[in-house]
């Protein structure tokens, strides 16, 4: 049966103590009459613990995973991902200027060094962009420029590729594009290259790919069965029911859900993240609506030149009926002249 959010972290405030803290504050007040209407219910229902917080804001995972404070969170996620034990050196900074506007498409993003040097991004997208192996193969092969540069500088005359590791790029999609689609039952795709004649190269960029669109399909369907599913879980379902069952099944989670609704106590912070997420995901829709309108346009381009290559057929087919149709009226008056004649000889010898 479920209890509801509160019972398990009583520090959840209702809806009215919420609000009413908003409207005695004239910044607060401002800021929340400036949201639709569906976006005020939204921020009231995950504080008040009526749904669960999306965990994949930027700001809400950067705090519940930080590296600096809780290394073994991160570690443990990224553990189950790749199949191996991690260990984290350091968190290190976001490059600014990588792929122009990349960061405004992105919901959380965060690059974390490894033990044994190896890079690890960890990004999610509220809309899974088009061209996502094209992207992500663009990103991570500016990751390993940024390190070969980095380690480079550092080693001196003393540099080898050898020095050079590995760089992991792990995207988690909210809501993922039609090519994951294809495979409804995959909810983790791993990529690496290879070498078809089995000769072993070190070669440096692997992926990983999660649909959670698609994981949360096969969580209704079968429930939490692996660790794993446990931290998507965690990282993607807002209905309480599933956090319920989630936190009863594994409550090593009860803690960090904790921390969460403690932030949500702070409401100016939280609507100073509610806020920034909106504008990413503003920003998102615009951009896909870009992309869907050069699609269209391209298509339609396609389209006529379609037609102008079969216009022009159509012209040629009836350049060349034409010519015919000349050519049997050439032949006829041909053939006229020669009855003509005929028959003029004709009654030249009728009257002979």
């Amino acid at each position: 049966m479920v209890k509801g959010l509160k019972n398990y972290f009583p520090m959840i405030r209702t809806k009215n103590e919420i609000l009413q803290e908003i409207r005695q504050n004239e910044n607060l007040n401002n800021v929340f009459n400036s949201w639709r209407e569906e976006q005020q219910k939204e921020f009231l229902d995950f504080t008040s613990g009526i749904k669960g917080v999306k965990i994949l804001y930027d700001a809400f995972f950067k705090e519940i995973f930080n590296p600096e404070n809780k290394p073994e969170r991160l570690e443990t996620l990224l553990s189950l991902l790749l199949g191996q034990k991690v260990k984290i050196k350091r968190i290190l900074p976001g490059d600014n200027s990588r792929l122009a506007d990349e960061s405004s498409l992105l919901l959380m993003d965060i690059l974390v060094e490894l033990e044994d040097g190896s890079l690890a991004n960890v990004e999610c997208q509220k809309i899974g962009y088009k061209f996502p192996g094209q992207r992500c193969a663009c990103y991570s092969a500016d990751l390993l420029l940024r390190q070969y540069k980095r380690v480079r500088d550092e080693k001196g005359k003393t540099f080898s590729y050898k020095d050079i590791k590995k760089v992991y790029t792990i995207v988690l999609l909210e809501t993922s594009t039609v090519e994951f689609h294809k495979f409804p039952n995959d909810y983790v795709h791993y990529a690496k290259p290879h070498v078809d004649t089995g000769l072993e190269l070190e070669l440096l960029q692997e992926y990983v790919f999660i649909p959670l669109d698609i994981f949360r399909q096969k969580l209704y369907n079968k429930g939490i069965v692996t660790p794993l599913e446990a931290w998507l879980t965690f990282l993607s379902e807002d209905d309480p029911m599933w956090i319920e069952k989630m936190i009863q099944q594994y409550p090593e989670f009860i803690p960090l859900y904790g921390e969460v609704y403690a932030i949500c106590k702070n409401v100016e912070r939280v609507m100073g993240i509610f806020s920034e997420e909106l504008q990413i995901l503003d920003r998102n829709t615009v951009q896909l609506m870009i992309d869907d309108m050069q699609d269209d346009i391209d298509g339609m381009k396609a389209l006529l030149g379609q037609k102008d290559k079969a216009l022009l057929q159509k012209d040629e087919e009836l350049l060349q009926k034409d010519e015919e149709l000349l050519q049997k009226d050439n032949l006829v008056n041909q053939q006229s002249e020669e009855i003509k004649r005929l028959k003029n000889r004709l009654e030249e010898l009728t009257t002979d």
